[in-house]
């Protein structure tokens, strides 16, 4: 059995071996893709996404190339389970999001999706954060708390 860490890994990769435009991004390429954001009045936090996929090619070490495709780009939060009975719409799956995730979210809009996958089947589901909150069925607010 993976722990959450291990299981959050292993959902990334099954993503990005779809081959369907799914990209993980390095921390300078983090960097400039938040800064592109912010001139656009978009806020982004680097933990805040796992991936980003886009319809086009992208060198994101150029900031010019990352503006003039911004629109082609979906930021995307990976949330994993390896439940082996999971129904394939996700029912009964229970998720933490993060106040920095529904900021992003909030700011980014249409750019913005999570990725439920499940690591046994390897099936994943996407989904806006309206699409989230339309399909939920309980919200329950909590903090965590780091020393």
């Amino acid at each position: 059995m993976l722990n959450e860490k291990q299981t959050a890994s292993k959902a990334v990769q099954i993503l990005l071996n779809k081959k369907q435009g799914f990209r993980d991004l390095s921390r300078e390429e983090k960097k400039n893709f938040a800064v592109v954001l912010a001139r656009n009045n978009m806020i982004i936090y680097g933990n805040a996404f796992d991936l980003i996929r886009s319809k086009k090619e992208i060198d994101f070490t150029n900031e010019f190339d990352i503006e003039k495709n911004l629109k082609s780009i979906t930021v995307y939060e990976v949330k994993s389970t390896q439940q082996q009975n999971m129904k394939k719409d996700f029912s009964g799956y229970f998720f933490d999001l993060t106040t920095a995730e529904l900021l992003v979210a909030q700011s980014l809009k249409n750019y913005f999706k999570f990725a439920f996958v499940n690591t046994v089947t390897k099936e994943y589901m996407e989904m806006t954060l309206n699409q989230v909150f339309a399909k939920s069925k309980g919200i329950y607010p909590k903090w965590a708390i780091r020393f």
